[in-house]
């Protein structure tokens, strides 16, 4: 048995609605050049989207418009895999044998549950709570070696690496019987994305960027056009003084630092050089800079999710021949591991 494994990606995207250029700045355009130094799964996770409450016909909408959006940014569905979550059932299934693996006191650690659930924990689902456990199966059922990660996601994949640990550590008889000198489950690495991965609200530069905002001025969408772009960034909050010259000048500046960083990453250069280009200038000058640059990137992904978003069989049977592959992945992995923990049937 190999007891190294190849470099493989796992990355996932939740189809709740409205994806924005946070989405797109600190997810979506990573993915696209670990296409050429890993292979990749890109996931729509929609069994991750209903630990919050869901209209079922907006979820089937919004999980063909993610896959629309990962092809339109440029994810290759032929060379990589794309589907939906909810089509594998390996994710359900060791998501249940993590939710045995992982202790509650690991759980209650996650600070994301405390985010989301704020002072109504007792009502929030069981799901929103173990949604970190279905996370983890998500990574191992494919046994990935590394997860594009922001940081707020970093807790999470400690977590996965924990859950592997422990699993590695409960069934260590078993996985060496089953021929793995090294261990079953991979310690998962993060790939870190680099400037504007935390993309903050145009209306306000301490709170993130975020579909939930009641404020559709607080973000731009990938379904904008170019006239809402442009209005939405002249409307963005700004201060009263030029744009500083070096970057600690944005220290206590939050909307001048989120601006100064979605132009950096837009860019493809960092906050020091577009501080050199426009410091000192107003912001009426550099928001129509940054006009001109979200228009001209973000436009022809737009135009390709609508013309996608057109055509739903062929979004549909991308999804289906990637759950397909999917599938062929996971299930040798997941006959072990039901050998391993002692399940009669499929095991063999």
């Amino acid at each position: 048995m190999t007891t190294s494994l190849a470099p493989r990606v796992f990355s996932g995207v939740q189809p709740t609605g409205n994806l924005h250029l946070g989405n797109y700045l600190g997810a979506v355009s990573r993915f696209v050049p670990l296409q050429e130094s890993f292979e990749c799964i890109f996931c729509v996770v929609d069994m991750h989207a209903i630990t919050v409450w869901q209209e079922p016909k907006e979820l089937f909408h919004n999980t063909r418009e993610v896959a629309a959006a990962f092809i339109a940014a440029g994810i290759d569905p032929k060379r990589h895999i794309v589907f939906n979550q909810s089509q594998v059932q390996a994710h359900a299934e060791l998501a249940w044998i993590f939710n045995c693996v992982a202790r509650l006191g690991w759980l209650n650690r996650m600070t994301q549950f405390k985010e989301k659930a704020g002072k109504d924990r007792e009502n929030a689902s069981v799901g929103l709570y173990a949604y970190p456990n279905l996370m983890a199966a998500d990574i191992l059922a494919y046994r990935a070696t590394h997860v594009p990660v922001g940081e707020d996601q970093k807790q999470h994949l400690e977590l996965t690496r924990d859950i592997a640990q422990k699993f590695n550590n409960d069934y260590a008889e078993e996985i060496a019987a089953a021929g793995y000198a090294n261990g079953f489950f991979p310690m998962t690495e993060p790939l870190i994305a680099g400037p504007a991965t935390r993309v903050m609200s145009l209306r306000d530069g301490t709170k993130k960027m975020s579909k939930s905002d009641p404020s559709d001025l607080s973000r731009i969408n990938l379904t904008d056009d170019a006239d809402t772009i442009a209005k939405k960034i002249r409307k963005a909050k700004t201060d009263p003084e030029p744009l500083p010259t070096e970057a600690k000048g944005l220290e206590g500046r939050p909307e001048a630092a989120n601006l100064a960083g979605i132009y950096a990453a837009l860019s493809g250069t960092d906050v020091e050089a577009v501080l050199k280009e426009f410091g000192s200038a107003q912001f009426s000058g550099f928001k129509q800079a940054l006009i001109d640059l979200a228009v001209e990137k973000l436009s022809p992904i737009t135009g390709e999710m609508k013309r996608l978003m057109d055509d739903p069989t062929h979004i549909d049977a991308i999804l289906s021949d990637g759950a397909d592959r999917a599938r062929a992945l996971a299930e040798p992995i997941m006959r072990d591991v039901r050998k391993i923990v002692g399940f009669v049937g499929r095991a063999g």
